[in-house]
């Protein structure tokens, strides 16, 4: 009931924000209270009266996305405003667009270097290394040709030589990449991602032919460091909501583990 109130509440907020020129409409004499009417949000967003009236009052009905959607438009809502509207409603909100590629701003490059002396990182959703601080690629292995996560990861020498349990994390890797993937079905650089490096690498090209999935668990990173030795972190991934898709990848030593101060 709380959440039906509170949809009722939302809506009644969002049209008494709007007048009819705001949408294109004509002035209709005067009104007693300010705000479109809710035949004119009906009208609108091309749905029946009673149906706008009883989601208003926040009533058990059915709902779609498409309707939903409608409604969205018809009371002006951003995208914010709109994924609230679905929750409100019971919906999962729709997956946002893509954002496109932006270069990292001075704030997400302030938190990686302030998270120095530890690894860190930013990834897009596929997975490509868009901000990488000296630590992480000290630790890991990364060099300035890796450009992918899944990539680097049966590609390059170095990280292989620096991951203490490669073998043992491929196909959980993999199997997280492709549950990734299914998350963007419309999406075709997931596919291409993974056909270059089945072309490339036959190791993956085995693991991704099983069709795992594998929505990841708490994850620890063991790496075998040349100068500092065995070196394990726990992974902490952050989704960036003004960057859809993007995440950023913080890595904290275990107790028994060093942080190493100046890599090399």
């Amino acid at each position: 009931m709380t959440r039906r109130t509170e949809l009722s509440d939302f809506l009644r907020s969002r049209r008494a924000r709007l007048s009819p020129p705001d949408v294109g409409m004509p002035e209709a004499g005067r009104r007693r209270t300010p705000g479109l009417r809710r035949e004119e949000v009906a009208v609108l967003a091309g749905v029946g009266v009673s149906w706008y009236t009883w989601l208003e009052q926040g009533r058990d009905i059915k709902v779609s996305g498409e309707v939903l959607d409608a409604v969205a438009r018809a009371l002006r809502l951003d995208q914010a405003e709109r994924e609230h509207l679905y929750l409100l409603a019971g919906l999962n909100p729709p997956r946002r667009p893509p954002a496109p590629a932006v270069p990292t701003s001075p704030e997400l490059w302030r938190v990686l270097e302030a998270w120095a002396p530890r690894p860190a990182y930013i990834r897009d959703r596929h997975w490509n290394l868009v901000a990488v601080n000296d630590q992480a690629r000290a630790v890991f292995g990364y060099d300035e040709t890796d450009r992918n996560c899944l990539v680097a990861y049966f590609m390059s020498a170095r990280y292989r030589r620096a991951d203490a349990a490669w073998a043992q994390n491929a196909p959980v890797v993999v199997a997280r990449f492709r549950a990734e993937a299914a998350r963007y079905p419309d999406d075709p650089e997931f596919g291409r991602i993974a056909a270059g490096l089945a072309a490339a690498s036959p190791e993956f090209a085995g693991l991704w032919a099983r069709h795992d999935v594998s929505a990841g668990t708490r994850a620890v990173k063991t790496v075998l460091h040349p100068e500092h030795g065995t070196l394990t972190y726990e992974a902490l991934s952050l989704p960036l909501d003004e960057l859809p898709g993007y995440h950023l990848e913080l890595f904290n030593p275990l107790p028994a583990s060093l942080v190493v101060a100046h890599p090399g």
